[in-house]
């Protein structure tokens, strides 16, 4: 990487510090989690997603047109993962989920990958197992140090 490429690069904001230049729009909960929002004019049939109703308009020989995917998208999903029900449900160790996508993509790599600590609590993620573990390794010494004491 060269230093122009690194200076080119934008830098992100800081949690809590929305970009100046993005739009804001007012939303209630209701809107914002309201199904079928995207009606089709010909049979009036709702969709959840524009694009979703695009594709439905081909059936009708109307035109249409597929969006690039945006990161509007992404408010719902924050809101719901925030605030919403989880109802979705991981069958292998029962964690919980309100985004079904994020509970499709746990499921197909929940019980792929162990971590086994010596204390016996296992772990999906290696970042995870690592950062125990040495909160771990330090406890046990600590243990340890206190018994040789006594």
């Amino acid at each position: 990487m060269t230093a122009a490429s690194i200076l080119e690069k934008k830098k992100r904001n800081l949690p809590g510090t929305p970009d100046p230049e993005a739009e804001v729009i007012a939303l209630s909960p209701k809107t914002l989690m309201a199904t079928n929002r995207f009606l089709c004019e010909i049979c009036g049939k709702g969709f959840q997603r524009d694009q979703n109703l695009q594709l439905h308009r081909r059936g009708h020989n109307l035109p249409w047109k597929l969006k690039q995917r945006t990161n509007k998208g992404s408010i719902k999903k924050h809101f719901c993962r925030k605030h919403g029900e989880k109802k979705w449900k991981c069958e292998k160790c029962s964690k919980r989920y309100a985004v079904q996508s994020d509970w499709k993509a746990h499921s197909k790599t929940c019980g792929t990958k162990e971590y086994k600590c010596d204390c016996g609590t296992i772990f999906s993620r290696r970042d995870s197992f690592i950062t125990h573990r040495a909160f771990c390794d330090a406890l046990a010494e600590e243990t340890a140090r206190v018994k040789c004491r006594i």
